[in-house]
């Protein structure tokens, strides 16, 4: 069976982006540590760079290592539509949970305006390629998805928020995941792989 994994980035109080949406506080380093950074990062997953930059980053014709499948919230999917672009992750299947979207923004985008929890465990049961889906945000959908998540790939920055999205929002429910894997840049970013017990 498929899995879900939620890859993402947080900042050390736990937020995905800032209140009204914004990420672009995230340090990355010095032009040398964000490139290191940037290149491991975008070879390990270069699906999750959005199409238009896959060619400025080397990565026009490489294929899906992990995921053949996104799906991400309004608030994810915001900043390519109000940047024109409806088809951010043109390379890959792709899912938006909303109920205010309009389903014809786009026909490569499936507008999903019900139950989310029906539609992951729907495309965890399908055949395929082995590929995994790809959650990529925000906090209310992963709160929501909580009992689906089977591993997380947390990008940990150095920076506290004080305010914003939280990457899980959602019911108390504490969900226990074990540390298979972390990895330390020199910009002060760590990644942790982590599965749920």
């Amino acid at each position: 069976m498929r899995k879900l994994v939620y890859y993402v980035a947080v900042t050390l109080d736990g937020r995905i982006a800032g209140p009204d949406g914004e990420y672009d506080f995230f340090p990355s380093g010095d032009e040398r540590q964000s490139a290191a950074y940037s290149t491991w990062t975008n070879t390990l997953f270069p699906e999750t760079v959005p199409t238009a930059y896959r060619a400025a980053v080397g990565l026009a014709d490489a294929p899906n290592r992990h995921f053949d499948t996104v799906v991400m919230g309004l608030g994810a999917y915001r900043p390519a539509l109000d940047a024109g672009i409806t088809s951010p992750y043109a390379h890959l299947r792709q899912y938006v949970v909303s109920s205010t979207l309009k389903p014809d923004t786009d026909p490569a985008v499936t507008v999903v305006p019900g139950d989310p929890l029906a539609l992951v465990r729907e495309l965890k049961r399908e055949g395929g390629a082995g590929l995994d889906v790809w959650l990529c945000g925000g906090g209310r959908l992963a709160g929501a998805l909580l009992p689906e998540i089977d591993e997380l790939m947390i990008k940990n920055y150095p920076v506290v928020a004080g305010a914003g999205i939280p990457a899980f929002d959602g019911a108390f429910d504490p969900t226990v995941f074990d540390v298979a894997e972390r990895t330390a840049f020199p910009n002060g970013v760590t990644l942790t792989h982590l599965t749920r017990r």
